[in-house]
């Protein structure tokens, strides 16, 4: 059976406010290959380098380390004895120790991936001990806030048939059936893969709704933004590109005039009037699919020189047509081309919003969670370290799977950037 692709940012093994990459370049790209097809870091930010814009679009498609988060969790037999250790309470839920071991391997497993190329040993292993460190942090945020979007309300099944779509098309595979049994024969059970997909679409909308919608920047604040750091925005000649590309590798020569097809197919959607990003997520096979096709910024000699001769003569927004390239067949549209010198605030104006929602985003983040802890039941058991806070005590050893009869909880209702009059500073 095929091994599952996973294309996205993580949400659940990362500070639970991480959003959707902007939708404009950033101010300090990285340095760049010699080609387009880069294969850009999924990550999300830490909790001191917070989302870099508010997101609308649906959330991303998990990450391969998001896989072993979906497996099956086990059950404790009808009457029968304990098989999970039970090593947290958020209100009504649970968090056990095979959810906090799986949390402790995935930030391990990102670790790696993230400092690949740039850590030194000694560096690797601090980021390990960071990331592990804020693991029982995260699950109980990540508890919180879901319970606040069910509180809520807030109905995501649409946006989780959409993302299962999603990652069918990605990996290839003929119908919903299929990807379903590519899931399970991976050792994985169905209904957690969705669940999980199901929960990172709600803390996304939490978010998004709880606290996003509370930040306002203005034209007035990007001007003095601007004024403040003007030498930031003196730069080379550069552009920033999205791609889409069909890939041929591997594939029988008989299918190339099929996947070519395809290509032009994504073109043309395009320029009749879809949104670009999310051609590329639905078309492209390149691993920049889940950024809507985002490839970063380029100056001057850092492309390929048939690629830089056709895109350094294009503007804002213009495509490519549907180029052969080793890797099979790729379009390119231009996001925005810069020229030489000082950028008038007019071209960098998204991206100083951006900088100024991200300044934000994280002290608000913050906040909203300290909140929601003040005003629910959190208990962590001996021995386990929550570094956000919250007393241990003895936990009541209880089935992993709370019978469906409970009732639901009632509504609470919730200060956005405020603390309860009881609460302690």
């Amino acid at each position: 059976m095929q091994k599952i692709v996973l294309f996205a940012a993580v949400i659940l093994a990362a500070p639970l406010y991480a959003q959707q990459p902007p939708a404009n370049p950033p101010a300090n790209p990285p340095t760049n290959p010699a080609t387009p097809t880069l294969e850009q870091p999924g990550e999300a930010p830490n909790e001191t380098q917070p989302p870099a814009a508010p997101a609308a679009a649906p959330a991303p498609a998990p990450t391969a380390s998001d896989l072993r988060k979906m497996a099956a969790k086990p059950i404790s037999p009808e009457g029968g004895a304990i098989v999970e250790e039970i090593i947290a309470r958020v209100n009504n839920e649970i968090i056990t120790k095979s959810d906090y071991d799986k949390e402790l391997g995935s930030a391990e497993e990102e670790a790696k991936q993230d400092c690949q190329g740039r850590c030194t040993p000694e560096q690797l292993q601090a980021e390990i001990a960071d990331r592990k460190k804020n693991a029982l942090r995260d699950l109980i945020d990540q508890s919180l806030m879901v319970q606040r979007g069910k509180d809520m309300d807030i109905n995501v099944e649409t946006d989780v048939v959409k993302q299962l779509d999603q990652i069918r098309i990605q990996n290839n595979l003929g119908s919903m059936e299929d990807l379903e049994k590519a899931v399970t024969a991976q050792g994985m059970n169905w209904e957690d893969f969705k669940s999980n997909i199901r929960n990172k679409i709600l803390v996304q909308k939490v978010i998004q709704q709880e606290v996003g919608s509370h930040i306002t920047i203005g034209h007035d604040d990007v001007l003095k933004y601007y004024d403040a750091h003007k030498a930031d925005y003196v730069r080379p000649e550069e552009v920033a590109l999205r791609e889409i590309e069909v890939s041929t590798v591997g594939k029988p020569e008989s299918e190339i005039p099929e996947l070519k097809k395809k290509a032009e197919t994504a073109l043309k959607r395009v320029q009749n009037g879809e949104d670009f990003g999310e051609i590329a997520k639905r078309f492209s096979d390149g691993a920049t699919a889940k950024d809507g096709g985002y490839l970063g910024m380029y100056k001057r000699g850092e492309l390929a020189k048939p690629i830089e001769d056709v895109v350094f003569k294009m503007k804002k927004n213009e495509l490519t047509g549907v180029m052969d390239i080793k890797q099979g067949f790729m379009i390119l549209q231009v996001l925005e081309h810069y020229d030489q010198g000082q950028q008038p605030v007019e071209k960098v104006q998204d991206e100083i919003m951006n900088q100024l929602y991200s300044h934000q985003m994280g002290p608000a983040m913050r906040a909203y969670l300290k909140t929601l802890r003040e005003q629910s039941y959190v208990v962590i058991k001996p021995g386990y370290e929550d570094i956000a806070g919250g007393g241990n005590s003895e936990i009541q050893e209880v089935s992993a799977t709370p019978e469906a009869t409970k009732k639901k909880k009632e509504h609470k209702k919730f200060l956005l950037f405020g603390k309860r009059s009881n609460s302690q500073s």
